[in-house]
């Protein structure tokens, strides 16, 4: 099983785009969905798969920090 995060997009060149999650970045393909800089998104397997608003952004955010607090 799979679990994306949201990532905030911070950069692009072509059809990479440099994603932020938390202060890690990571080089995706931005071809498959029209994605801008500051966009929230989710990355699997290298492509951005999935923009998202930043209500639903953080939601998620805030469900999977729930989780990792269960499992400390």
């Amino acid at each position: 099983m799979c679990v994306a995060i949201p990532g905030r997009v911070i950069s692009i060149d072509g059809r990479k785009a440099t994603v932020d999650f938390s202060g890690n970045t990571v080089i995706a393909d931005a071809g498959l969905v029209d994605t801008k800089v500051g966009d929230r998104v989710l990355v699997h397997a290298g492509c951005i798969i999935q923009t998202m608003n930043d209500e639903l952004a953080d939601e998620v955010e805030s469900l999977m920090k729930e989780i990792e607090d269960l499992s400390n």
